[in-house]
């Protein structure tokens, strides 16, 4: 375990619809996020991470026996844990070509936090905050800014933090307080077989009707897919293929989602698990 206590996200949740699969009319553009779904990293808890050794509240002991099995074959908690910083960029395609890409650093231990993105009018946004505090600097369009706009900056930046970690790493968080898992079954094909389990959230997160599967590889124990439904809405599940697992330090990740519908990409062409980082990296004007 680090000497420091390791910043460790409790469950709270948001939502995004990208413009091509929207249910509602007029909100989304081609700037905003192209799919950012349920998300369980938000507020941020110091101190040790949740226990995880009792089965939440009202779940199915199967279910969160694969959720345990998956944590293992990512490496174990205790590698998540002692795992201290991430750098990755959050890219979204469609029709071949990039349409949103964001720039992350993020220091889980302390909470520092770095990003670099595009608002909704599509100017340049520099945020450099401190995700417990949620206080910090920023820039937009290259220009210092402060009072309400500065707050508007520090808004986005948490909000792009919660959306595009959570596409990244909900597989750390399949046993976090608040979230019900159950098993909804098996599925397979030729020699592959999936186990299938639910998420649905208890007294946690701004949209407590969305529904996730996570299709857990019998053979490897590692996410090879998720569907979701949002906010109880009667519509198909979406699917999102999860590729590209590998070692990164101490611990597994995925780099690609892709949509077997659309052929939406959410990729991570930058993704990296530095020994170590300078503080500079975390500042408005970063350095490695």
């Amino acid at each position: 375990m680090p000497t420091q206590s390791p910043v460790f996200p409790a469950p709270v949740r948001r939502v995004h619809v990208p413009a091509a699969v929207s249910t509602t009319s007029g909100r989304a553009s081609a700037l905003a996020p192209a799919l950012a779904v349920l998300t369980s990293l938000a507020a941020l808890a110091g101190g040790a991470p949740p226990a995880v050794a009792a089965p939440p509240h009202g779940s199915d002991p199967k279910a969160v026996a694969i959720a345990g099995r998956v944590m293992e074959a990512l490496g174990g908690e205790a590698a998540w844990n002692a795992t201290r910083y991430l750098r990755f960029d959050f890219a979204v395609d469609r029709g071949g070509k990039t349409v949103m890409r964001r720039a992350h650093t993020w220091d889980k231990w302390t909470g520092r936090y770095r990003v670099e993105g595009k608002d909704e009018d599509g100017r340049d946004v520099v945020v450099a905050m401190d995700l417990d505090t949620k206080e910090g600097q920023a820039t937009v369009a290259g220009a210092p800014v402060a009072g309400e706009e500065l707050k508007k900056a520090l808004e986005a930046g948490y909000a792009w933090w919660v959306n595009d970690t959570y596409w990244l790493l909900m597989p750390y968080k399949m046993r976090d307080p608040g979230v019900v898992l159950a098993l909804a079954g098996t599925e397979k094909k030729g020699g592959d077989a999936w186990d299938k389990v639910l998420l649905t959230f208890e007294g946690v997160g701004l949209t407590p009707k969305d529904r996730y599967w996570v299709f857990v590889n019998a053979k490897t124990g590692l996410v090879d897919r998720w569907e979701f439904v949002l906010k109880g809405e009667k519509t198909p599940p979406v699917p999102f293929d999860w590729k590209g697992w590998r070692a990164y330090g101490r611990i597994q990740l995925a780099d690609d989602r892709v949509s077997p519908k659309d052929g939406t990409r959410i990729h991570f062409p930058v993704l990296e698990v530095p020994a170590a980082l300078s503080d500079e990296a975390f500042g408005l004007a970063a350095k490695p």
